[in-house]
């Protein structure tokens, strides 16, 4: 990942309104679901198992910036994914990673091509996701190993599915990377409801070249 994106300041008051934003919209069911964002010094990330509609201020977790947590309640699990995004792309301010229903449901699916997974159906999930948002494979949750595999994501990815898991977005500020995370919902909800049917048409290369 390594599209350039202006930096932003993300304080830990606008991290909680974007985490209850998602949480209300049905996007990070039960304790699911982390972010994180890049702040002087270090990380803010979400804590485990506490969900995303409950949060406070106080209930986020500081990490220094070689990943060490340094002051609040435990990290989410998933620290060594977000760690590696950053590390692929300084540009990187946050991270969102959800649970959301369509999103795992497509990530359920073996794509014809996991290089794109979600055909480009509309404009707006060209703009805000990208031209392609590839499927990962299948890795243990929390773990090394699914941290590795974004190394295999192309540069200037910003949206992916994590094989029966979930999503990933990442962006130059927290709302941009909120915002993709829900576009990337409406689309995998748009590709369930268009699969079955013969003649879908998605937006052509030529298409999506225009739009980026």
């Amino acid at each position: 990942m390594t599209t350039a994106e202006p930096h932003t300041t993300t304080t830990a008051e606008d991290m909680v309104a974007v985490c209850r934003g998602l949480a209300a919209a049905g996007l990070s069911p039960g304790s699911s679901g982390n972010v994180s964002v890049r702040i002087p010094g270090g990380f803010l990330t979400t804590p485990t198992g506490r969900p995303l509609g409950t949060l406070a201020a106080a209930d986020l977790s500081v990490l220094d910036r070689d990943g060490r947590h340094r002051a609040g309640p435990p990290p989410t699990k998933e620290v060594p994914l977000h760690l590696r995004l950053y590390a692929l792309n300084r540009a990187t301010q946050a991270v969102v990673h959800l649970h959301s229903p369509y999103a795992v449901a497509a990530a359920c699916l073996e794509p014809d091509d996991p290089s794109s997974a979600l055909p480009p159906y509309t404009p707006y999930a060209v703009m805000r996701l990208g031209p392609a948002v590839p499927l990962l494979p299948y890795a243990r949750p929390g773990s090394e190993h699914l941290a590795a595999l974004a190394d295999r994501l192309p540069p200037g990815t910003r949206a992916c599915l994590l094989a029966n898991h979930g999503s990933l977005t990442r962006a130059g500020s927290l709302d941009t990377a909120a915002q993709a995370a829900v576009e990337l919902e409406e689309s995998a909800r748009l590709h369930l409801l268009l699969a079955p049917r013969a003649g879908v048409r998605p937006l052509t290369a030529e298409q999506c070249a225009e739009l980026r």
